[in-house]
């Protein structure tokens, strides 16, 4: 389920990216929202009929990740044109922290939800089938939002075919290196640092002896830094130096991450985890930044269309590396030596040759 919904926006996001520069971003935002509205209904009506079989949910979650791979874009390119350029950290670190709650409060209103209906004197599956509706709807919320904005949508002047302009967004990035770097720099972090969220069931059980309530206070410290490290952005805006700041919170999350595969005490760990998120969204938030901002206004769309295809392509990418070398050495060392290399590439960045990362900004 979660690979075909993940193997469109990796296969569909650069096609995704073009149609961003080419038409209104709202429309095309709104059109993926009504879509993945329309993938949940669908799952909820066929569990409410008893006839959802395994092929429905792998077809309906690959509907919804093509949806994603064009409203990604969109979203990425049209939000610069909703604030002033010294806000556009402040905004992209409030979407972070959004993020990061409804990855938390999620599960949480699901679970609230099921006990509602169930309190109510609902059985299980008619529990499950409110709850998969309320999903649905929930989608109307953003729709709602997305209509009530007036952004002017520009035209291009000329378009040209989609290969050449595809070509054309690969050929400016490449052209331009500090785009290369920070391009690079969000698909180390992800590749190397996303790892130790994956493995964090192997520490909670094999490192500290504990179950699934272990796994859930590890995830919630690493849930809380994030915020932390996204307010702390936030409140920060637009400021100087942005590159060095990226890059030195880079090095930070490396040693952090090798602090804790090296940890066997659940409190230091948890401090830890802390951390980690505070630097992981930091490191996050700024190379987004920079990457928006260096972009200009009529390639945007393409421009963060690669930069996500490297962003998220680097997250199973380095789960399965990750993955099949823990077989072979245990997950703590390929943690460690995950953390080991995200520091060194932060310092061969920060000291050896920047490619235009350190003085961005």
């Amino acid at each position: 389920d979660a690979f075909l919904q993940q193997l469109p926006i990796i296969m569909f996001t650069l096609i995704g990216g073009v149609f961003a520069d080419r038409y209104d971003r709202r429309k095309t935002l709104l059109a993926s929202q009504y879509i993945q509205m329309f993938t949940s209904g669908t799952l909820a009506v066929l569990m409410y009929m008893h006839v959802v079989q395994v092929w429905h949910i792998m077809g309906l979650s690959f509907i919804t990740g093509v949806a994603q791979s064009f409203g990604g874009p969109a979203y990425q390119s049209l939000l610069p044109s909703l604030v002033d350029e010294k806000d556009l950290p402040n905004a992209i670190a409030l979407n972070s922290i959004q993020f990061n709650l409804a990855r938390v409060l999620g599960p949480l209103l699901f679970a609230a939800t099921l006990a509602t209906f169930l309190k109510w004197g609902y059985n299980e599956p008619e529990a499950m089938n409110a709850a998969f509706f309320l999903n649905a709807l929930s989608f109307l919320i953003v729709i709602g939002t997305l209509m009530s904005l007036h952004v002017k949508h520009v035209p291009p002047t000329h378009t040209r075919r989609m290969r050449e302009e595809l070509q054309g967004g690969l050929h400016y990035v490449r052209n331009h290196g500090s785009l290369v770097a920070l391009i690079v720099l969000a698909a180390a972090t992800t590749f190397l640092g996303f790892a130790v969220l994956t493995f964090l069931p192997v520490f909670a059980q094999r490192v500290f002896r504990g179950g699934a309530g272990t796994y859930s206070r590890l995830m919630a410290f690493s849930g809380t830094g994030s915020i932390a490290g996204a307010l702390v952005v936030a409140w920060l805006g637009k400021f100087k130096r942005m590159g060095v700041t990226a890059l030195t919170m880079q090095a930070i999350y490396g040693l952090l991450i090798l602090a804790f595969s090296m940890s066997h005490t659940i409190w230091l760990s948890e401090v830890l985890l802390l951390f980690t998120g505070a630097s992981l969204m930091m490191v996050f938030s700024t190379v987004t930044s920079l990457v928006q901002l260096i972009a200009p206004n009529e390639i945007r769309g393409r421009v963060m269309s690669i930069y996500m295809v490297a962003f998220r392509g680097g997250m199973p990418l380095g789960s399965l590396a990750g993955g099949y070398f823990a077989t072979i050495i245990g997950a703590p060392k390929v943690i460690g030596i995950h953390g080991s290399l995200l520091f060194l590439v932060a310092l061969y960045f920060l000291l050896v040759r920047s490619h235009g990362i350190r003085e961005s900004g």
